[in-house]
């Protein structure tokens, strides 16, 4: 989306998104190895697109004639801004003041954050899974059939295939399918938009694609410095730190394991800095952030061991270099993953759900905290964007073009404004009287490292590196 914006070819679109699947590999590494230890996914997020359409739009590098030039002079400002925004991740998380922010966090306050990590990408669900009805409709009936109704189901003996496997093989036999579609000319007359969405030979991605390239800092030149940039990138990494919050919540809660306590919360932040900050140097366009539909797909396929997610750390790592494999992935069509978004999205709404099972949800204050925040959280980041998408700009429109990408970015997260509600009301409303009602019995325990046995064995740092880092 945004590389042809910042005036990009059809090859620069392939390295960017090889770098950004190389980057999204070591991040991913660096997290299930020295992070939270979650079996989480890294990779590109949304929350920087409103500060990278505002570098983009920037009137010293819109006077660039050339596109070429004007997207590597783009990106390389895209780099810079990054590279000094993640410090703010890398300062929260190892100083351990995110840490100490999260002693606010109660189940209450917790619910209806994880909730609109997950509700809050529905945009990306059925409204790009209806731009080709004919491939998204049979994707989520055949996801939906696979992983519940034929789960039971054994072809080999002992060996759950439909369950451990349904969007391997779900995404295969629809991906066969459009091809068999666009082979026969099924979208010839039809208008762009579906021809866009629906066909498999678009863009001319393998055909463009090198069969080997290798991702490296700096590939696009020296980065450049602006504070302005930097200053709205920084609403992004802001935007990102809470959506992972939510992220890494639900998957402890997925693969059983304990919430992750203030230490290994800001210990995950900290690597996830160090990930934005590998983004800025290799140049993938945008930050990081924990992948919302790899944590819903721990609920989809039961599987949450995080070897399984190193080994497809490997596997990003390795298809990154062979640009011909990255570009047939990457021209598999959207409303395949937009009918995928609709499952495991919804997975992870129902998890922020059940932790209202630790509250008193007959407790009119607790419903008035849960309400409201969910209301706001996707009422708020609607109306920014409805008017970002009418006019051209955000609601907040001032002379200080930073200023305006740093709050717009902020109010239209649906987490960061779920979380900016829930919390402030979960700790000025009745706090005293209201623990048991809050569910801060069952959480305070889970705050520290030592406060449960179980988290030593969940979050416990690889190589005997507590001994020199141990958890505080």
């Amino acid at each position: 989306m945004l590389v042809p914006v910042m005036g990009g070819s059809t090859e620069d679109k392939i390295r960017v998104i090889q770098t950004s699947l190389f980057v999204s590999g070591i991040n991913t590494l660096l997290q299930a190895l020295f992070g939270t230890r979650l079996p989480t996914v890294v990779s590109g997020s949304f929350a920087y697109v409103i500060p990278i359409i505002y570098i983009i739009g920037d009137s010293s590098l819109q006077r660039i004639p050339d596109p070429h030039e004007r997207f590597i002079q783009t990106m390389r400002a895209i780099q810079g801004a990054t590279i000094v925004a993640s410090s703010l991740q890398i300062i929260l998380g190892y100083s351990q003041i995110w840490g100490l922010f999260s002693r606010f966090f109660s189940p209450l306050g917790m619910a209806p954050v994880i909730c609109l990590v997950g509700l809050g990408l529905f945009e990306r669900g059925f409204p790009l899974l209806g731009n080709c009805v004919e491939i998204g409709i049979p994707m989520l009936l055949l996801t939906v059939g696979l992983s519940q109704y034929m789960k039971h189901i054994r072809p080999l003996r002992n060996v759950p295939i439909f369950e451990r496997f349904p969007v391997l093989i779900c995404i295969t036999i629809i991906w066969v399918y459009s091809h068999v579609l666009t082979a026969g000319g099924a979208y010839r007359h039809r208008p762009v938009k579906t021809q866009n969405s629906c066909r498999t030979d678009r863009a001319n991605l393998i055909s463009s694609a090198p069969w080997f390239k290798f991702p490296y800092p700096l590939q696009w030149g020296a980065p450049t410095f602006d504070a302005g940039h930097t200053v709205a990138m920084m609403a992004g990494v802001l935007v990102s730190l809470i959506e992972s919050t939510g992220a890494y919540k639900a998957a402890s809660r997925l693969a059983i394991a304990t919430p992750p306590p203030a230490y290994v919360l800001s210990r995950g932040i900290g690597w996830q800095g160090i990930g934005t900050l590998l983004d800025g140097l290799f140049g993938t366009g945008t930050g990081s952030t924990v992948s919302v539909e790899n944590v819903g797909l721990l609920g989809l396929t039961r599987v949450g061991s995080r070897r399984v997610v190193e080994i497809s750390a490997g596997f990003m790592l390795f298809f990154s270099t062979l640009g011909k494999f990255g570009a047939l992935f990457a021209s598999i069509p959207f409303p395949i993953f937009a009918a995928l978004y609709c499952v495991l999205f919804g997975l992870v709404a129902s998890v922020g759900l059940s932790f209202l099972q630790f509250t008193n949800m007959n407790s009119m204050r607790n419903l008035l905290i849960t309400g409201l925040s969910l209301f706001l959280g996707i009422s708020v980041p609607q109306f920014f964007n409805d008017f970002l998408t009418s006019s051209g700009h955000g609601p907040v429109h001032t002379h200080a073009g930073w200023f305006n990408a740093f709050l717009n970015s902020i109010f239209s997260s649906p987490p960061t404004v779920g979380l900016l509600v829930a919390v402030v009301l979960d700790n000025t409303l009745d706090v005293e009287k209201s623990k048991k009602d809050r569910g801060m019995p069952w959480w305070v325990k889970f705050r520290t490292f030592r406060g449960d046995n179980r988290n030593e064995e969940f979050y416990t740092l690889p190589f005997n590196l507590n001994r020199f880092f141990p958890p505080t």
